[in-house]
């Protein structure tokens, strides 16, 4: 009976740690996502920010 217990306990474990691995895993996913659409829209703008930046340092 112990035995039972114990095995059911350590299968409930082991199933909630691969759910919240799952959870990381959607969580970065969407994180990723989302950078690489804002960099996507504001690459060119970035792009010459980093430009002025550039040309700025180089005239001094």
């Amino acid at each position: 009976m112990l035995t039972k217990l114990y095995t059911k306990l350590i299968s409930r474990l082991q199933s909630k740690k691969g759910q919240t691995l799952v959870e990381y895993g959607l969580i970065l996913a969407l994180v990723a996502i989302v950078v690489i659409a804002v960099l996507t829209l504001l690459g060119n703008q970035l792009k010459n920010i980093f430009n002025e930046i550039t040309s700025a340092l180089s005239t001094s």
